[in-house]
């Protein structure tokens, strides 16, 4: 039985700068998962003096590492959260009190981003990709919400199956399909700490764009 409520799962690469900074924002009732999806850095060791539970995910991706962490993890609820430190842990029951009062299933945090914290080209995909994730699911969504929460066992049973970027978009649709109550709430977005590996490169943002058009194409 676990003795926190909450298990924050950090998908992690290269992330031995932000690390620090990240994990000592965890609230109180907080534990972290960090999981390592083949860092040449030295972000496991420092996750690790730092009191977190390091797994390793060698199949590259970031539904394979979110994924692995909810396997792993054992609170009652879980949520994920980026590692680089472009959203502040000290947030996380903005998104995660809701879910454990239980008025939502789902709470997406809705980033309100700072200057020079999101690429241009990042925005807008997203703005696009929100947009027919509203005109699929009839929501009033405006992000794909990397900051998220939700209950460990409800997600288990979601059966999600993408392991790449579209990890997130399909969350939300079985969701969806499920029934759940879905809820945004605005969360502070800053400049990340290092090099980004999605959102931050053009080629990065096109993978996550066809990832989630696939997955729009299917669920419609």
């Amino acid at each position: 039985m676990s003795e926190h409520l909450v298990d924050v799962i950090f998908p992690c690469l290269n992330e031995a700068a932000a690390l620090p900074w990240v994990l000592s924002r965890l609230p109180d009732g907080y534990h972290a998962i960090v999981v390592d999806n083949g860092s040449t850095d030295d972000s496991a060791a420092v996750a690790r003096s730092f009191g977190a539970i390091v797994v390793n995910e060698p199949r590259r991706g970031f539904g394979s590492a979110a994924h692995k962490g909810l396997t792993v993890a054992t609170a009652p609820v879980v949520a994920f959260c980026d590692a680089d430190a472009s959203m502040d842990p000290a947030d996380l029951p903005l998104v995660v009190d809701p879910v454990l009062i239980d008025s939502v299933d789902l709470v997406l945090g809705r980033r309100i981003p700072a200057r020079h914290s999101w690429p241009f080209h990042a925005r807008v995909a997203n703005r696009a990709l929100a947009s027919l994730m509203t005109r699929a699911t009839g929501l009033r969504l405006h992000d794909l919400g990397p900051m998220r929460a939700a209950s460990r066992t409800a997600l288990l049973d979601l059966q999600l199956a993408d392991r790449r970027s579209g990890y997130p978009l399909e969350m939300v649709l079985r969701a969806h399909n499920a029934d759940w109550r879905i809820a945004e709430v605005p969360v502070p977005y800053a400049p990340r700490v290092g090099k980004s590996k999605v959102t931050g490169t053009m080629r990065g943002t096109l993978t996550a764009v066809n990832d989630m058009s696939r997955l729009l194409r299917s669920h419609a």
